[in-house]
């Protein structure tokens, strides 16, 4: 963060930074999530307890709900960490 400013990154290119650390993460999020919903209604319909099945219109609700709630959580502390100063961002540490 404080790194790339001290450098002559600019505002834009920070926030950049930490979008796509947030993307990644809500995306990586989402796949684990899939997978263990997957994996879980599987042992649930094994078990006999209830027959769950797994659809993609499901699916990609769950996919677009994590990289939808990580975009609007990233956004604003994103935006703050790109507006501070390096010895501001470097306290914070």
């Amino acid at each position: 963060m404080a790194c790339g400013k001290a450098v002559g990154a600019t505002q834009r290119v920070i926030l950049l930074q930490f979008l796509i650390e947030t993307m990644t993460l809500a995306i990586l999020g989402g796949v684990l999530g899939i997978a263990l919903g997957w994996a879980i209604a599987e042992v649930v319909t094994l078990l006999g307890l209830i027959t769950a099945t797994v659809t993609a219109d499901i699916v990609f609700l769950a996919f677009f709900s994590a990289a939808l709630i990580g975009l609007f959580f990233g956004i604003y502390p994103a935006y703050q960490a790109s507006k501070l100063r390096p010895i501001e961002a470097l306290r914070y540490e």
